[in-house]
């Protein structure tokens, strides 16, 4: 099956050779390099967790409560997927990041074999907290506003240099995130990476709230690597838990490349980052060049998770200039509304036109979905409101996002990035 290599470690680069040790090691935790595209900064590598290996780049699907939407988790391991990211600001209201440990961590609690990733709340504190539901501002042609929120919703999250005071999404109850409390958190909920907590910005914000808040994240930034020793130490019968530090600076190249120099130099105590996110709010015609910037600050030897990307180009671009790993919410998300993706583009499910067509999604596709399901019976699941629609579309379109960047991984492994980047761009129309 596809993504069956995911729980195994590869062999060396050199079969005559005995394999090398790991760029960087902690704990159980290890990250290696191979291959290298040539003329960029893009690379495949191996993560080593407790739980098993990613081969890199790799994309990870989300869970955010602890569960792709609609899909089992069996189901997501049989599509490929290799390791999955659950939300700390969501399982701390719901269910308890005390139950999670209670049953063993996020993987026993889901019966998720292989390796999880948490991210810190930050960005659903953030975006839930300024009313803009599910999406931050990505628009710098707006007006600049430190106080930019949605005109439909209150403001329910407050920042000051200790923590953010928030509004739960649920109940309206008051709670409290701080370096030191999402690192309990995520400790509990007990994913293989973690990520520390950060201010995401919008790109309303003014360049000197930008700066005030990039201060704030690498103070915070210390703050998560002070509490994770600690909590590692008190916490030694676990796994241990890598640690990603993440990167803000918005669109600028210089706030950009200091987040990425003073979190890839930063130590405390003897405990530095294991890896790095690139995060925050850009628009997409600067991916690469931001991507870019943040690759040429960090260590060679760590890997690069570039958070919330999902679509076919922004893969390509990020990966030649130096990204390792992606999560994001858009294929499931999608799925659920009509959209299901292709190599020659998206279309939407309940257009009329495919009532009546006996066809697969995808002609030649690998997944379950495809093998045996049709557009006219996908059409009639929606329109007949059925729940097994939500699961087939979210199937394939996972399938799809993550065999692409497996199939990237496959043409860097064997020297033709290039090739295949511009024949699958040339193919992919968007919507069709």
């Amino acid at each position: 099956m596809p993504g069956s290599q995911s729980l195994q470690r590869p062999p060396s680069n050199d079969p005559a050779s005995s394999p090398l040790p790991p760029d960087h090691v902690q704990g159980d935790f290890a990250f290696e390099v191979h291959d290298r595209i040539d003329g960029f900064l893009g690379r495949t590598g191996t993560i080593t967790t407790p739980h098993g290996v990613i081969q890199t780049p790799a994309f990870i699907p989300v869970a955010t409560k602890a569960t792709v939407k609609a899909v089992r988790p069996e189901e997501m391991a049989e599509l490929g997927t290799q390791a999955v990211l659950a939300n700390a600001y969501h399982l701390n209201l719901q269910p308890g990041t005390d139950v999670l440990d209670a049953a063993g961590g996020l993987g026993k609690f889901m019966n998720w074999p292989g390796p999880t990733f948490t991210d810190s709340g930050g960005f659903q504190v953030m975006s839930l907290g300024v009313g803009f539901k599910k999406v931050i501002q990505m628009d710098a042609s707006r007006v600049t506003n430190d106080e930019a929120m949605s005109e439909e919703h209150e403001r329910r999250a407050f920042v000051d240099d200790d923590g953010v005071t928030f509004k739960s999404h649920i109940d309206g109850t008051k709670h409290r995130f701080t370096p030191e409390i999402s690192m309990r958190l995520q400790h509990e909920i007990g994913a293989d990476i973690i990520f520390a907590f950060d201010e995401l910005t919008t790109l309303f914000n003014t360049r000197a709230y930008q700066e005030e808040s990039l201060e704030r994240t690498r103070l915070w930034a210390e703050r998560c690597l002070s509490a994770h020793r600690d909590l590692t130490e008190q916490r030694s019968h676990k796994p241990y838990q890598a640690l990603f530090g993440v990167l803000q600076g918005a669109q600028y190249e210089d706030l950009r490349r200091k987040a990425a120099s003073d979190l890839g130099t930063m130590m405390i105590d003897g405990q530095e980052f294991d890896g790095f996110g690139i995060g925050g709010a850009l628009e997409k015609e600067n991916l690469g060049t931001i991507v870019r910037w943040v690759s040429e600050e960090l260590p060679e030897n760590k890997p690069r998770h570039l958070l919330g990307i999902s679509e076919p180009e922004d893969f390509f671009t990020a990966i030649e200039n130096g990204a390792d790993t992606f999560d994001c919410v858009q294929p499931s998300r999608v799925a659920r509304t009509g959209r299901v993706y292709t190599p020659d583009g998206y279309f939407n499910i309940p257009q009329a036109k495919f009532k009546k067509d006996f066809s697969p999604i995808q002609e030649g596709c690998g997944c379950y979905t495809c093998q045996h399901y049709t557009k006219a019976y996908l059409h009639h699941l929606f329109k007949a409101k059925e729940m097994l629609y939500s699961t087939l579309c979210t199937i394939h379109n996972e399938y799809f996002t993550v065999q692409l960047v497996a199939d990237i991984r496959t043409s860097i492994t064997e020297g033709r990035f290039s090739e295949f980047r511009d024949a699958a761009l040339a193919r992919y129309k968007g919507k069709t």
